[in-house]
């Protein structure tokens, strides 16, 4: 018997029209589609773009922030207390704000205080031992290369071994599948990446795979 392939929904609580202007997700809809997707044993995502749209997120019982928040003031220790508390995990897809920087053809001082911004986030909300999960916004955005993702995470002072945790059981726990992944162990499923150097010197080091091994199969290695 196959196993049900678990999957979620994001919600765009906040959506960015440009010239300032955010639509916001009336919180009745934004509660009605997460009541259902839990009930389906979905989780939900959240877009947020500002606190209106993480207030929706908190209110509506959303489970993870998809992206830090472009247009919030600093993250005080009420705030990511709060964000805590509702058991918000975070994906801060930091260099998603590099691309869109880029974009909009921001001067360089522009972009860097742009993504200190968000790093600053994840540092808050990290040092608060809020839950960090990695990922990216590949799909909406083509940059694949992950060294920049990992880069800034470390600049938000979080070590090797709270990005390794991102990468792999805090998902795991997140997706109720802890069971079965996130670790090396025993009667868990062969899902490994191998690294061609050390994470503990240099963060940079996860994206720099040499073997990608899922169900014990090899599905890529470095040439």
């Amino acid at each position: 018997m196959r196993r049900k392939v678990q999957i979620g929904i994001k919600l765009f609580t906040g959506s960015d029209q440009g010239h300032g202007q955010v639509a916001l997700l009336p919180l009745a809809t934004a509660k009605a589609a997460v009541d259902e997707a839990h009930r389906h044993g979905l989780l939900v995502f959240a877009h947020p773009t500002n606190l209106e749209g993480v207030r929706i997120a908190i209110e509506s019982g959303v489970d993870v922030l998809a992206h830090t928040v472009p247009e919030s003031p600093p993250w005080t220790h009420d705030f990511t207390q709060q964000l805590k508390r509702a058991n918000l995990s975070l994906i801060p897809t930091l260099t998603l704000f590099d691309v869109e920087a880029r974009k909009a053809n921001a001067g360089d001082q522009q972009r860097t205080a742009f993504i200190a911004h968000m790093v600053d986030q994840l540092r808050a909300y990290s040092d608060a031992g809020g839950d960090i999960l990695f990922g990216t916004d590949i799909g909406y955005t083509d940059h694949y290369d992950t060294t920049l993702e990992f880069t800034l995470m470390s600049q938000a002072g979080m070590d090797y071994k709270q990005i390794l945790a991102s990468l792999t059981t805090n998902p795991a726990r997140k997706f109720g599948d802890s069971l079965r992944t996130g670790r090396i162990a025993k009667d868990m499923k062969a899902d490994l990446v191998i690294l061609s150097a050390d994470p503990a010197h240099d963060a940079t080091a996860y994206s720099k795979v040499r073997f990608t091994i899922r169900n014990g199969e090899v599905l890529y290695q470095e040439r």
